[in-house]
């Protein structure tokens, strides 16, 4: 079955950082000798909004803040650590939410095999899966809408796919006709599609940026 894409998905941090149309980010690496490195995200115009820091701020090696334009934390990122992460098949992570009072509620998680888990392995690329909790009224039950991340990240060169209806909901890629010029491995970008979360992608790309040692790392 050949991937098409979603026009529509419902928010996972807040309606907020959804778009009615296709939405371009800018992603800029920044060196770690500022605030600990992370990322900067920008849109086409270069106006930031969000950025990503790593350890070097919060200060716990596999911690990740993502915050929007105003400076305000809307995501806090943990892998999940422990001797039961050390048994476990897959290395875990887990998404957080801010609320109006600064209560934290977990709205994703993201699962990577182990390095060593061949079996999960498909053309040599290790699948990756993040489930999301839409459990948003009183009182319902919680259901997940799952998403697989399709590619290879450190190529710039990956999809985060809906895997109920093989939608691409966002795309990592060097290659944007308009502006091939500058893009590399520190400076790429991310199509989102229409509807979909971007603080909710941001965070799934800062994770995998963390998962293969590259800015948010210690």
């Amino acid at each position: 079955m050949s991937v098409k894409y979603c026009s529509y998905t419902k928010p996972v941090i807040s309606k907020i950082y959804c778009s009615s149309s296709e939405t371009v980010l800018v992603v800029r690496r920044r060196p770690h000798v500022i605030s600990g490195g992370g990322f900067v995200v920008t849109d086409c115009s270069q106006k930031v909004v969000f950025r990503v820091e790593g350890c070097g701020v919060v200060g716990t090696n596999g911690e990740l803040i993502v915050r929007d334009v105003n400076g305000d934390a809307v995501l806090l990122i943990r892998r999940k650590g422990g001797m039961v992460q050390a048994l476990s098949l897959h290395r875990k992570w887990k998404g957080y939410a801010y609320g109006y009072e600064g209560s934290q509620k977990q709205v994703f998680s993201l699962k990577e095999p182990k390095p060593n888990s061949s079996c999960l392995l498909t053309n040599n690329v290790i699948a990756i899966r993040v489930s999301t909790d839409h459990n948003e009224t009183t009182g319902s039950s919680k259901s997940w809408s799952n998403f697989e991340i399709k590619g290879y990240f450190p190529d710039r060169d990956c999809s985060i796919v809906d895997s109920v209806s093989n939608s691409i909901v966002a795309q990592v890629t060097m290659n944007l006709n308009m502006k091939a010029t500058i893009a590399s491995k520190d400076v790429y970008y991310v199509v989102v599609k229409p509807g979909m979360d971007q603080a909710f992608v941001v965070g799934v790309i800062a994770t995998l940026d963390h998962i293969y040692g590259e800015s948010t790392v210690c």
